[in-house]
């Protein structure tokens, strides 16, 4: 009796056959697969890493998402935290994403880190990644960095004669850790660094933009999204930027599209769906089967230039053509968050 008919007969074959139905039924199930965003659903930022993450894993995956909305309710973070920790226990996911600080300090690093074997992927993080105990048994990613020497020699090209910049942006976590980013390679920009302003409030952000007119060339514009109005409410980035832009009257630059959207003249811009995809990738691998250790930490390498041909009329600044070549221009669209 041949082999094949020796394995019929004792029925060894029809269990290899169904122990490779088995295998491929499961590889055919998508992974589930939990997002915890630090901020909130409208912000632009998070809708870039989200188109990111989107266009890696749809096909391969269930996406759940959570919010933490923690740049208009910084101190609800932790609360938030936990609630993600408890859906996280009940969807038991394949993988995780954290989307920027927060969502690791709040998060990954109470519950996660070292904690669980589900493989964790962060991104948009501006703290080193020792700061965090990155990277862990479980967890590794994608640190987001600024082009800021390149953003700075941008503005410098539209604006020769501008000698001074100042920088202002939301207090919290992050604007610390990009605070910090700014003075590493300070002697190296083609502008001198004067002030740093990081307020609370939009009363108290136009008047530091008031101020900083006076007495500074570039206003450098991260993020304004969460400064609060009169009555404590928190104000998004499309009200605050254009009314610091107004406030300053001079050049502005920034570090995001949405930014530049928004009314301020350029920025050589990170792009949050390069932090999304990278970071999709990297966990799609380990839900393959890469060990987490195999995926070294990375960082965003792509810039883009963007220049506000509005804000260009409006400061009445006419570059040479081979100044803004290559570049994205866009108009003001104070609609870009909603």
């Amino acid at each position: 009796m041949g082999m094949l008919a020796r394995l019929l007969a004792i029925g060894v074959l029809p269990i290899i056959f169904l122990g490779t139905w088995w295998a491929e039924a499961g590889r055919a199930r998508p992974y589930r697969v939990f997002v915890v965003m630090s901020y909130e659903e409208t912000f632009p930022w998070c809708k870039e890493i989200k188109s990111g993450i989107d266009a890696v894993l749809k096909e391969s995956s269930q996406i759940t998402y959570f919010h933490m909305d923690t740049k208009t309710h910084l101190e609800g973070g932790p609360e938030k935290a936990r609630e993600a920790y408890a859906l996280y226990r009940r969807m038991k996911p394949d993988g995780v994403i954290a989307a920027d600080d927060n969502a690791q300090s709040m998060f990954v690093v109470p519950y996660l880190k070292d904690k669980v074997s589900t493989p964790v992927m962060f991104c948009g993080v501006n703290a080193p990644a020792a700061e965090y105990g990155y990277p862990a048994s479980n967890v590794s990613g994608i640190l987001e960095r600024h082009h800021i020497r390149e953003s700075i020699a941008f503005v410098k090209l539209l604006v020769p004669q501008a000698k001074t910049m100042s920088f202002i942006m939301k207090a919290g976590p992050s604007a610390y850790h990009i605070l910090d980013s700014l003075l590493i390679g300070e002697e190296h920009y083609l502008m001198r660094m004067t002030e740093f302003r990081t307020p609370t409030t939009l009363k108290g952000a136009l008047q530091d933009v008031k101020e900083l007119a006076e007495k500074t060339d570039v206003l450098y514009i991260e993020t304004l999204q969460g400064v609060t109005d009169a009555e404590g409410n928190p104000v998004p980035d499309s009200v605050a930027i254009p009314r610091a832009v107004k406030q300053f009257g001079k050049a502005t630059v920034g570090a995001n599209t949405y930014a530049v959207v928004l009314g301020v003249l350029c920025a050589v811009v990170k792009s949050g769906k390069e932090q999304g995809k990278t970071a999709a990738e990297m966990l799609l691998k380990a839900m393959e089967g890469t060990p987490v250790s195999g995926l070294g930490i990375t960082f965003n390498r792509h810039g883009k230039r963007v220049v506000n041909v509005d804000a260009l009329r409006n400061l009445e600044i006419k570059p040479k053509s081979i100044i803004v070549r290559g570049s994205e221009l866009v108009k003001t669209n104070l609609n870009v968050e909603k």
